[in-house]
């Protein structure tokens, strides 16, 4: 089967699409073949070499960890289901034309959601409801800030936040001021204003990275920050503390999400809540651009890599 692949650390041009077997089904679990996935910035850390320790030297190695497609078989879902998910913690390799999960891995996509667009969602929409609704625990008519508004979970945060009763203010460049009203925030600031002018906020999630204390500093009295973006070791020795110490704590996670999660994606989505938001869609053959285009910043929303059929 087709799969993106590398057979080295490197910048995005190590990146290419080649062949590999496709996956042997273990008892219990569902075949999918796989339509999109989306491009996550946590790929760029392994692809690069950054996690080199922890994913050794053995390659080719793959890229991709959510994905949307349809069931080919499995106990569960029908054959033929749309189904969105996610491969478990420390697995890469969605973007290929199967993959082989637990059913735990996965729930049914939203209906009449085109699946291509559909893949823009798993990995982000569950990193933002775990944020907000389960490590921040946003309330209706509290102050929400959301740094990097106009990326992949951000854009999403500021749709959750709204439909959670948040006053909404957006971080982001001037070029896409426009488009994250459009999506709901409240007030939008550039993302270069210094952060002691702000105000003050209930919660903070920062999906950016960078100068974490400065934006902890943001939080009124009961306030709560979810990180889930990091520039430096230092942010993380950082956070690790606050989490432990001083009446403002930080939260982060790793995300791991299971089908309970992705279902209660479906239903916010078949809801109206919230909406993908699809930058660029790139054909598999294009991988090395797609992760090329996220590095180049600018992002509104999702670079989604279509699989099955099409050329974006």
């Amino acid at each position: 089967m087709r799969a993106a692949l590398f057979d080295r650390y490197g910048p995005p041009e190590v990146l290419y699409e080649g062949v590999v077997p496709e996956p042997t089904v273990a008892p219990g679990h569902v075949l999918v073949r796989v339509h999109a996935a989306s491009v996550n910035g946590g790929e760029r850390w392994g692809r690069s070499g950054e996690l080199k320790l922890l994913l050794g030297r053995r390659f080719p190695k793959r890229v991709g960890i959510d994905f949307a497609g349809e069931v080919v078989s499995g106990p569960g879902f029908a054959p033929g289901a749309h189904v969105w998910g996610g491969l478990p913690r420390g697995r890469f390799g969605s973007a290929a034309e199967y993959v082989a999960v637990h059913p735990r891995q996965l729930a049914l996509s939203p209906a009449g959601l085109d699946l291509v667009r559909a893949a823009a969602l798993p990995g982000v929409g569950t990193t933002a409801i775990t944020a907000l609704r389960d490590k921040a625990r946003l309330r209706p008519g509290e102050r929400l800030l959301v740094r990097g508004a106009s990326g992949g979970v951000g854009s999403v945060a500021v749709q959750l936040g709204k439909a959670y009763g948040a006053h909404v203010t957006a971080l982001t460049g001037k070029s896409t001021f426009d488009f994250v009203r459009e999506l709901g925030a409240d007030e939008v600031v550039d993302y270069r204003a210094d952060p002691a002018e702000l105000g003050r906020y209930d919660v903070v999630l920062d999906a950016y990275g960078g100068t974490p204390g400065a934006y902890r500093r943001l939080l009124a009295p009961g306030g709560r920050m979810v990180a889930i973006a990091f520039r430096s070791a230092a942010d993380v020795g950082y956070l690790l503390a606050s989490a432990v110490f001083g009446p403002r704590r930080a939260r982060f996670f790793s995300g791991n999400p299971k089908s309970e999660l992705f279902a209660d994606l479906t239903a916010l989505v078949e809801s109206g809540a919230i909406r993908p938001v699809v930058d660029t869609v790139h054909p598999l053959a294009d991988i090395a651009e797609a992760h090329r285009a996220l590095e180049a910043g600018g992002v509104r929303g999702k670079h989604v890599i279509r699989v099955i059929g099409g050329t974006g």
